[in-house]
């Protein structure tokens, strides 16, 4: 892409990132309180105004309220300005990989499910059923939609379609399986419903391969960043971690550098 075409391009995308961060900060708060998330609009927590217009504006609404309500001066946490930030660089990096495509469309909507939930476990330790169903039903139409892209024939529908339903069941029993002999070691429960329904999802919209690439990420940070917390914590026990969050950033890193990662492995683990 041309560099002078690519850099309004990119301001777009992720204005338009930015924005669907802004509405992922409703999301997160409106859907673990049990609120509709399309009314009312958005208002302060505090006081209950309707905010402006101008005051929603994406990062820059925060900038200029300089953090506080324009009514009651309430203090606005600096995760939602981060959140729409995060998101517009996120929605930027998928466009300059994968171009004006239908794979684009498809991996800003698979971030976007990624973050919401991320953010409703580490809030909540839940995964909402409304977002991992939702997201799972989007990630095989999503299937069907790179079947149909690729090679307009119901071979290549099926083909897709199946590695997207495979990749939900893998996902799902793997994290089941876990979590049952994990409550058998350790006598309590060891991991969340929402984990392997979130896996599910991942499953369909990674196929089975991605999935477990994805998986294996999110373990390794997983018990990076838990043996910091727990030797960091004066309470070595009793500390509950979400793993939800570990997930989706195994599933974001796998969407950019997956075929890379799993490229390089084949070729180290059987070398021509």
């Amino acid at each position: 892409m041309d560099f002078l075409m690519a850099v309004p391009a990119i301001i777009v995308v992720f204005a338009l990132g930015a924005s669907i961060g802004s509405f992922i900060n409703v999301v997160v708060y409106r859907i673990p309180a049990g609120l509709s998330i399309l009314w009312p609009p958005s208002r302060c927590p505090h006081c209950l105004n309707q905010l402006k217009a101008y005051d929603n504006v994406p990062v820059l609404g925060w900038l200029w309220l300089r953090g506080k309500c324009r009514y009651c001066k309430s203090k606005i946490a600096v995760r939602y300005p981060v959140v729409e930030a995060i998101t517009g660089i996120i929605f930027v990096v998928i466009f300059l990989v994968f171009q004006v495509s239908i794979a684009t469309l498809g991996y800003w909507a698979f971030c976007s499910w990624l973050l919401a939930l991320a953010l409703i476990d580490l809030d909540t330790m839940t995964l909402p059923n409304a977002l991992t169903q939702s997201g799972l039903v989007l990630g095989l139409g999503f299937q069907i939609i790179s079947g149909m892209n690729s090679e307009i024939s119901s071979v290549s529908i099926v083909r897709h379609l199946m590695m997207g339903i495979v990749g939900a069941v893998v996902g799902l029993w793997l994290f089941d399986g876990i979590a049952f002999g994990g409550s058998i070691v350790l006598g309590k429960t060891a991991m969340g419903a929402g984990d392997a329904k979130l896996a599910a999802m991942m499953g369909a919209w990674l196929g089975w391969r991605y999935l477990l690439l994805a998986s294996l990420i999110a373990c390794a940070v997983g018990v990076l960043i838990g043996g910091l917390v727990l030797v960091r914590s004066p309470k070595k026990t009793g500390v509950k971690i979400p793993f939800g969050p570990f997930l989706a950033l195994g599933a974001i890193i796998t969407v950019f550098t997956g075929p890379a990662i799993l490229s390089a492995y084949l070729k180290f683990a059987f070398p021509s």
